[in-house]
């Protein structure tokens, strides 16, 4: 089990900082399902004194009862009531755990003014610590952390876990090479769930895992949309629209066939559990009709690419891991500018303020780093191939920056190249290139 944190290092003590403190903590950690929430505060509180209950949409009270039962017999001779339990298990216990906290709140919307009163009346005085678990976003984010929410104001802090970056993968999978991680990158992403299911070589481990009757591949998204959407058909044609690269509103609306709906409320809820995000050129403001929607993570295009379009084949065992294998260098191409931003962000070769991609119209360049301050500008191609030849990239890139619009008159512009080999190497004081080998030895 210690696999699963070798990536959370920064979380984890932070975490443990928490639990060392001389006084009552509250700590509020959201984010999407799958994400590693519950292994990680199970990690960090291993050697404490805890009681941890999973909460369901029902019977909740009665289900936390007997969880403290089984913790301290002696509170079979309380009273069934959250505030009694409360006070009581303050001075028995290091830490208390309500992990899916959000369902506490679906079976009873007062539960959040319940848990207020606990805090202000039986905890604030103890050394307790108290953590939220909540796996839907939107729902922890409104009812929770927002400042109409009862509880605000009371929390010591708050983590919104996110996938680990690309460069911890390592510290999952030690032998493998850069590639070979890569190829990893682009079906798992960084969900430490999907990571740790991944035994033995990656295509090997994929082929026996398709097979498999069982296997999860085959209904995870559909278990985990309807997990947090009553329609999931819907919220499910709008992830496979923008799987299918339909990245604004219009081609959206045109592939799920809803011209006369307002398909914007959905993307919003997509946005808020952390499928979609959305993204607008480095150079425009957040507001910018030139927004795109994009998926937040690898899995989720790996499964509208590869699994969703092939059930049927899946089903029946028919489907030949060739048909992923054959197309999965072009897949990698997207994903191959993620690593480079993180690499970019992590080796800072220009001093910048704002990374992102930039697009007009038919024209697009993976990667546009800005100084704003400096009036300073770097463009940036990411190429998931080999033997590049530097000289036709900084040619065609130099085509496309001529209708980047940004300070035109006094910026400075600086170039670099991302591949995994090139052709040769080009002397040119505003060019940077790195290969295979320089992204691994930084990440």
């Amino acid at each position: 089990m210690i696999i699963q944190f070798k990536d959370r290092k920064s979380e984890t003590a932070e975490l443990k900082n928490v639990l060392s403190s001389n006084k009552f903590e509250f700590i509020i950690i959201y984010g999407r399902r799958r994400i590693g929430k519950t292994e990680l505060v199970l990690h960090a509180t291993k050697n404490k004194k805890r009681v941890y209950y999973l909460a369901t949409e029902t019977n909740n009270l009665n289900r936390f009862y007997q969880t403290c039962i089984n913790y301290d017999k002696e509170i079979s001779k309380l009273r069934k009531d959250w505030e009694i339990l409360f006070e009581y298990l303050k001075d028995k216990t290091d830490t208390i755990i309500i992990d899916e906290f959000q369902n506490l709140i679906k079976e009873d919307k007062n539960i959040v003014s319940l848990f207020q009163s606990i805090v202000d009346t039986k905890l604030k005085d103890s050394k307790l610590k108290l953590f939220i678990l909540g796996s839907s976003v939107s729902i922890i984010t409104s009812k929770v952390l927002s400042y109409k929410s009862p509880l605000y104001g009371r929390r010591s802090g708050s983590i919104n876990l996110k996938a680990i970056s690309f460069s911890d993968l390592k510290e999952f999978f030690p032998k493998i090479n850069f590639g070979k991680l890569v190829e990893i990158y682009g079906f798992a992403d960084g969900i430490p769930y999907y990571l740790i299911k991944i035994d033995g070589e990656f295509w090997h481990w994929l082929e026996s895992e398709i097979k498999q009757q069982k296997t999860f591949l085959k209904d995870e998204i559909d278990f985990i949309v309807r997990y947090e959407f009553e329609n999931a058909n819907t919220y499910k044609l709008l992830l496979e629209a923008i799987a299918n690269g339909k990245t604004k509103i219009n081609e959206i609306k045109d592939f799920i066939k809803a011209e006369r709906t307002d398909v914007s409320p959905y993307l919003k809820n997509l946005i808020d559990i952390g499928f979609v995000k959305r993204e607008v050129p480095i150079t425009e403001n957040i507001n910018s009709r030139l927004g795109r929607y994009y998926l937040s993570d690898n899995f989720l295009k790996f499964w509208f690419s590869y699994i969703y379009p092939n059930l049927s084949a899946i089903e029946e065992n028919i489907f030949s891991i060739e048909k992923i294998k054959n197309n999965y260098n072009s897949y990698l191409g997207f994903v191959f500018e993620q690593i480079c931003r993180q690499f970019i962000i992590k080796l800072k070769p220009f001093n910048f303020t704002k990374i992102g991609r930039w697009w007009y119209k038919d024209t697009e360049i993976d990667l546009v780093a800005l100084n704003e301050q400096e009036n300073k500008i770097a463009f940036i191609e990411c190429k998931w191939q080999d033997n590049v030849n530097p000289e036709e990239v900084l040619t065609a890139l130099k085509e496309k920056i001529k209708q980047v619009k940004w300070k035109n008159e006094k910026r400075k512009e600086s170039y670099c190249i991302i591949a995994k080999s090139f052709t040769k190497k080009v002397n040119q004081d505003n060019l940077i290139l790195y290969n295979l080998k320089d992204l691994e030895k930084a990440l």
